[in-house]
């Protein structure tokens, strides 16, 4: 190989890259003439076999094909590139009117939080956050969860750490920003903490291992049943419509004592029965009821002092009830056609 060689090769190099039609042609011979595997490296390779006097001419002419290459496909790249912007201009119709975007709409799931936050605010609450990982002493323990009880079960929680069984999970409720709150702030206290919890349900109709809730906790020195009673029929009328009835039934939570389940008349039939309400009239909503000394004391509140109420509602199911979504399912399958309607 000599520097003829080079020169003749370089004529033909630039023939092919001028000769290029589109961007991927010109690339490819790039790569073929100048790339890392292609005949410039074999120039530089070959220089160790070219006798002494002829050397520096050889380098020379080998720098001379890699710049003047590299120089004709810079050049066609400019070219071609701005043949493709004019046939892609070419190919709009300036003519025609403009198509404005559809503007979105906000999810179900994210207005219900909304329209229930700016309710309790009314009313003095303010939003607290806390972490989706949470600890089991935050999840169970300081809310006077028995050891024992089926909810602490692996086949009912998603515990996170193998190596330490049990140090970590996603909660189960938001619960755990009360605990938080209590701990971290002096009462009187008045929050609510909307947010996504876990659970491990198989996935159906009305089920979810991933929903939301809403929950709230007031504590004060006086809090009394009817405060509590008081906030939740408020907040039906608000959601729901002045014509509302709220009911409280008996039931038993760890957290509090007592305990109660709230229902809201169903708005669909109006209290008389129908298939949303299973013809009973009512729509269970949820837990509450006034906070149990115990959990005072494990977040070093004094019972003596301080009295307090939480409820909580699943966000998912008032959405279902509100809106009439029939399976819960369709709030998470991302049809817009399906948000479109909210």
């Amino acid at each position: 190989m000599n520097t003829n060689d080079i020169i003749t090769q370089k004529a033909a190099a630039i023939a092919e890259v001028n000769a290029a039609g589109d961007l991927a042609a010109l690339e490819a011979a790039r790569v073929k003439f100048i790339g890392r595997n292609g005949l410039l490296p074999q120039f530089m390779a070959a220089i160790k076999d070219v006798p002494g006097p002829e050397k520096k001419e050889f380098g020379q002419a080998a720098n001379g094909f890699r710049n003047e290459v590299q120089a004709a496909v810079d050049a066609r790249k400019e070219i071609l590139a701005a043949q493709a912007e004019a046939a892609k201009s070419a190919a709009f119709d300036y003519t025609l009117p403009g198509s404005w975007p559809q503007l979105g709409s906000k999810h179900p799931i994210t207005q219900i939080i909304e329209r229930a936050t700016a309710i309790f605010r009314t009313l003095g609450f303010t939003v607290a956050d806390g972490p989706d990982i949470e600890s089991p002493f935050n999840n169970f323990d300081a809310l006077n969860v028995p050891a024992d009880h089926p909810s602490r079960a692996d086949k009912d929680t998603f515990y996170l750490d193998e190596k330490a069984p049990h140090e970590s999970l996603l909660r189960t409720h938001t619960s755990p920003v009360q605990i938080r709150v209590m701990q971290s702030r002096t009462p009187p206290l008045r929050i609510i903490a909307p947010g996504r919890c876990y659970r491990r349900d198989t996935t159906d109709a009305t089920h979810s291992a991933n929903f939301h809730q809403i929950e709230g906790l007031y504590v004060d020195r006086r809090v009394s049943m009817a405060d509590l009673k008081g906030d939740i029929s408020y907040f039906a009328k608000q959601l729901m419509g002045p014509d509302v009835k709220v009911r409280f039934r008996t039931h038993f939570f760890p957290f509090t004592e007592p305990s109660v389940e709230y229902d809201f008349s169903c708005h669909v039939c109006g209290g008389k029965g129908c298939r949303v309400c299973k013809h009973s009239g009512w729509i269970e909503i949820s837990g509450a009821g006034l906070v149990n000394p115990k959990v005072f004391g494990l977040v070093g509140i004094d019972p003596e002092q301080w009295q307090g109420y939480a409820f909580g509602m699943g966000v998912e199911r008032i959405a279902m009830i509100l809106y009439g979504i029939p399976d819960i399912r369709f709030l998470y399958d991302n049809d817009v056609r399906f948000l479109a309607q909210f």
